[in-house]
């Protein structure tokens, strides 16, 4: 190894080091806020029930929820974080120990094949950093839409509790009109949060395998979203390893995302050939369609997840779109390891 490449490895060494200080530090600050936010979680909640035991005004009583909500959320966002920056760290931890032996001289075998683990293991980080980005944006997204749907529903069932409650007295044939909107209210609310648990976590991907939810999933998305979507399979149906499962129905479920949000298409089409060997699954699109050159400017992290997760075990990903002209995302995967 030459004098300029150690002290390339010097440097990063330094960065890294630098890096894993701040992150350390960040955790220390989220771990303190966490804890502020918590406390006030529980003091907020306990206020709640006394309010509700000493018959406070409706007016009253919302701003609490109100407040107990942004609470929740919050917390719920803190705790995303700090995990974030732990695996972060862990992950700055181990590159940091890898640069060590490297600038001491203290890997077993020749340099050059020290210096090429360093550069494999900056690969995979900035892969594992891609995949945490994503994994963080999702939170953001699943928190805005609990706070948004279910959260906000759930607050407002209260609300309408309380008034109808007080009408029983007054004006029972007005509390029994609440009754009936609120009973609407709540079966309405009751089959979107069936489907945001379907979306974090069908239950039959683990009970019936991949087959089964692709073509569940793809009938609600098409009646939510208004698409003619559809779905081949070819090959043997069978059950695969649970890994290929989720890799699989969450790039399906990203690729039909994008389709919906971006490309103006009215047809979807999903393909998965499930050979002995290969499985391979393709989602096509009669939309817009992209050029070459809007994909390179893209920060879809989707797509880019999609890619890395298909490479990383074996397989490969690849993008068939013009302006104008559709869009085909395929992707290939070892059925085996």
């Amino acid at each position: 190894m030459t004098d300029n490449e150690t002290m390339d490895y010097q440097t990063e060494l330094e960065e890294t080091q630098r890096a894993l200080r701040e992150v350390t530090l960040m955790i220390e600050q989220s771990q303190g806020e966490l804890a502020k936010i918590t406390q006030r979680n529980t003091a907020i909640t306990s206020h709640l029930q006394q309010m509700q035991k000493q018959g406070t005004t409706v007016e009253d009583l919302k701003m609490s929820y109100d407040s107990a909500l942004d609470v929740q959320q919050r917390l719920f966002v803190m705790r995303g974080q700090l995990e974030k920056l732990q695996n972060d760290k862990d992950h700055l931890g181990k590159y940091k120990g890898i640069l060590e032996k490297i600038v001491s001289g203290g890997v077993s075998g020749n340099i050059a094949n020290s210096s090429t683990t360093a550069a494999n293991t900056k690969s995979q980080m900035a892969g594992i950093e891609m995949i945490v980005t994503a994994q963080e944006a999702e939170r953001q997204r699943l928190s805005r839409q609990m706070h948004d749907g279910p959260a906000q529903a759930l607050s407002n069932f209260i609300l309408q509790t309380e008034i109808a409650m007080r009408l029983l007295d007054v004006d029972p044939v007005q509390a029994k009109d609440e009754l009936g909107n609120l009973k609407t209210s709540a079966m309405g609310t009751f089959q979107k949060v069936r489907n945001f648990i379907f979306e974090l976590r069908p239950m039959m991907l683990d009970d019936l395998g991949l087959v089964p939810t692709l073509r569940k999933y793809s009938d609600a998305f098409k009646e939510q979203a208004g698409l003619d979507v559809s779905v081949t399979v070819t090959g043997t149906e069978r059950r695969l390893e649970p890994y290929l499962e989720v890799m699989i129905f969450r790039a399906v479920q990203e690729l039909l995302g994008n389709a919906s949000r971006h490309s103006q298409s009215t047809l979807i089409k999903v393909q998965v050939d499930l050979g002995n060997d290969l499985i391979r699954v393709s989602v096509e699109d009669n939309g817009k369609g992209f050029s070459s050159e809007s994909l390179k400017e893209s920060t879809n992290l989707g797509l880019k997840l999609i890619r890395e997760r298909a490479e990383m075990l074996g397989g490969n990903f690849e993008i068939d779109s013009a302006a104008g002209s559709g869009a085909r995302i395929s992707f290939t995967v070892p059925s085996k390891m």
